[in-house]
């Protein structure tokens, strides 16, 4: 079995769909991301450090009463991945 926990910390980028539409300002307060608001969606993406960034910002956007539609885990190049916290 795979332990993500022995795992390096490595930044991922997320798609996150969310129902309704939210703009910038609120998608920024959610986490570092950006919005592409579409007409009965709002689709955010971004950089998330880890897995415990992920579900803190998961617990604010029910905390914000918004209904979660989809996570996704977007693909990345080989070699393109990021440690948290280098340049």
């Amino acid at each position: 079995m795979h332990d993500l926990a022995q795992e390096p910390s490595i930044t991922r980028r997320y798609e996150i769909r969310i129902r309704g539409q939210i703009g910038d300002e609120l998608a920024s307060y959610v986490g570092n991301m950006t919005a592409e608001v579409l007409p009965v969606e709002t689709v955010l993406r971004g950089d998330v450090a880890d897995q415990a960034a992920l579900h803190g910002m998961l617990d604010h956007v029910q905390s914000l009463g918004l209904e979660l539609i989809e996570i996704r885990l977007l693909a990345t190049e080989p070699g393109s991945e990021r440690r948290a916290g280098s340049r």
